[in-house]
């Protein structure tokens, strides 16, 4: 398609391969963005996108991502992603994620599969039928609680850099989203003695929240401008833009969505409010330290929390290099990421952040 060759070329990809099969009407795409530090790792989300070319944006985005995340949490992996065109209400079906499976399985193991938005643990039990390259299906279990582990450990390390405590007792969080991260999220913020302002696109789980954690409920839209400590979106990405970074009323970002920013300026837009951020592929690296641990054979889930923890001192180190630079911490995160692909080196056996 055109101009896909130069976004290719200029962001580093190495493949973009589009699967039809017509028999269950599948129409997918699997971006591999590099294998550098090992085998491309990454969900395949379904979403019913409203044309091609932004199911292959989107692809192409998460996919990089996802390179740098692995980088970032010294995974020997590289980063890749894929997702179906559809409504994963209407449209999904064995039939469909057994011949996505198909597709997978031709690539010999560069790309590696797992969960995302529209796809859980028992469509990839259909997926796993046809490749063996695929990541927290019900027999593994989902990576959703530590992706929130990893999440809350972040927001420590951020209220620490920016309000002068780890302790997040009576402070004001904002989530958006409340999904199987951001409702594990609500657990340890209201463990933690923290308010809660919650908005969800389903009122069922809103409900819930606010019996459980006597969270307060606003609508989706208006979340991120509400007043409080700390806002968490564990939703779509793009909701820091242009339009919503005058509303926010908040002293962090820190949140478990992915491509949170719509674009590298937003970066110094929070800067430039005394916002700090804490770059969602550093933060919400816990589901991808989950499964790739279990790809390895590490199963004792107490060691892979251990592991998911060091989340926080990762993030301490990037708001200190941030500040002495007087670089957005995602510019820091980048450029760290980008040290380690340069080099190719493996991860160390032992992990150190000062």
């Amino acid at each position: 398609m055109p101009g896909y060759f130069s976004a290719m070329e200029k962001q580093g990809f190495e493949e973009l391969l589009f699967a039809h099969d017509a028999s269950t009407g599948l129409k997918a795409v699997i971006a591999i963005h590099s294998t550098i530090l090992g085998p491309a790792l990454g969900g395949t989300r379904m979403w019913p996108y409203p044309t091609e070319e932004a199911a292959v944006n989107d692809v192409m985005r998460l996919a990089r991502g996802m390179t740098y995340k692995a980088a970032m949490a010294d995974r020997d992996l590289g980063g890749g992603k894929a997702v179906i065109i559809g409504d994963p209400c209407r449209d999904k079906s064995e039939k469909l994620l057994r011949a996505y499976g198909r597709f997978v399985d031709k690539l010999g193991g560069r790309y590696i599969t797992a969960e995302d938005m529209g796809i859980g643990e028992k469509d990839l039990d259909w997926v796993r039928q046809e490749t063996a390259h695929v990541l927290g299906d019900s027999s593994q279990g989902s990576p959703s609680p530590f992706t929130a582990y990893g999440v809350w450990r972040g927001i420590k390390a951020s209220a620490r850099d920016a309000l002068g405590s780890d302790s997040l007792e009576g402070l004001t969080v904002a989530v958006q989203g409340l999904g199987g991260v951001g409702s594990r999220l609500c657990e340890y913020l209201a463990g933690e003695g923290a308010r809660l302002i919650v908005a969800d696109l389903d009122p069922e789980k809103v409900k819930g929240a606010v019996s459980r954690w006597a969270a307060k409920a606003v609508a989706p839209e208006e979340i991120h401008a509400r007043e409080c400590d700390i806002f968490a979106p564990c939703a779509a990405g793009g909701i820091i833009n242009e339009l919503t970074i005058p509303q926010l009323k908040c002293r962090i970002v820190a949140g478990a969505a992915n491509n949170v920013l719509q674009d590298r300026a937003c970066g110094a837009g929070l800067m430039n409010r005394g916002i700090l951020y804490a770059p969602d592929y550093v933060i919400n690296a816990g589901g991808l330290i989950y499964v790739d641990s279990i790809r390895l054979g590490l199963k004792d889930p107490d060691e892979i929390r251990r592991v998911v923890g060091r989340i926080e001192q990762r993030l301490t180190h990037i708001f200190k290099r941030s500040a002495a630079e007087k670089q957005p911490p995602e510019v820091v995160a980048d450029l760290m990421a980008e040290e380690r692909l340069q080099s190719g080196a493996k991860a160390a056996p032992t992990e150190t952040w000062a």
